[in-house]
């Protein structure tokens, strides 16, 4: 799902919400997920999942055409932990899917 998928969807969910008004809402919450990631603060959202800042130190790794050793910095990524409810409702959705495929 893209972030225009996830538009259409909300658009489609709430009648009340136009295209544009559910466009700026998609935008404000990311941007303030972004944000709140940025200053190292932790999300949690009760049964979707969290979202976090992980430290990876600085390492040597290695050019994979050349065989050169290679300085790679430290670094800051995010980390995204799936919820109970968000793993339970994909694992049944999954299985849900691959019994209708079998039939």
């Amino acid at each position: 799902m893209t972030r225009s998928d996830l538009v259409e969807e909300l658009a489609a969910s709430f009648g009340q919400l136009t295209h544009r008004d559910a466009e700026f809402a998609v935008k404000a919450i990311l941007e303030a997920m972004n944000e709140a990631l940025v200053r190292g603060h932790r999300i949690e959202i009760r049964g979707f999942g969290s979202f976090s800042i992980n430290h990876r130190p600085p390492r040597i790794g290695r050019n994979p055409r050349s065989g050169e050793s290679v300085a790679v910095p430290e670094k800051r990524v995010p980390h995204f932990k799936p919820g109970k409810a968000l793993r339970q409702a994909v694992d049944l959705r999954t299985v849900e899917l691959e019994n209708k495929r079998k039939a």
